[in-house]
């Protein structure tokens, strides 16, 4: 059974500029997951990313929906992996923004 996790980002971006620093970051997402990622699979459709991240033995699906004022980001945890679902949660709301929307363009 899998256990979903919604959370909005807000941001002041617009649409394309949170995309595009989307796009940039997406790369060093296997850092941030604990455990290691064994691999990170990406895709865009239009303004939609879906993930699947190899983690702990298993596969989690996310979708990122860029949205000009927010970014609504949906995880679905299998299994196990559903213990952690709070823990997860708050580290999307607190770190999440920065994550995803850091433009690392100016580095």
């Amino acid at each position: 059974m899998t256990r979903p996790i919604e959370v909005d980002l807000p941001h002041k971006l617009g649409r394309e500029e949170a995309r595009r620093r989307i796009a940039g970051n997406i790369g060093s997402l296997k850092n941030h997951i604990p455990g290691g990622a064994a691999d990170v699979q990406s895709r865009w459709d239009g303004d939609e990313l879906t993930l699947t991240i190899g983690a702990m033995g298993q596969n989690v699906e996310a979708n990122i929906g860029v949205e000009e004022a927010k970014v609504r980001v949906r995880v679905l945890l299998p299994g196990m992996l559903s213990l952690f679902a709070a823990p997860i949660e708050a580290m999307l709301n607190k770190k999440g923004r920065d994550l995803l929307l850091e433009d690392k363009s100016k580095r």
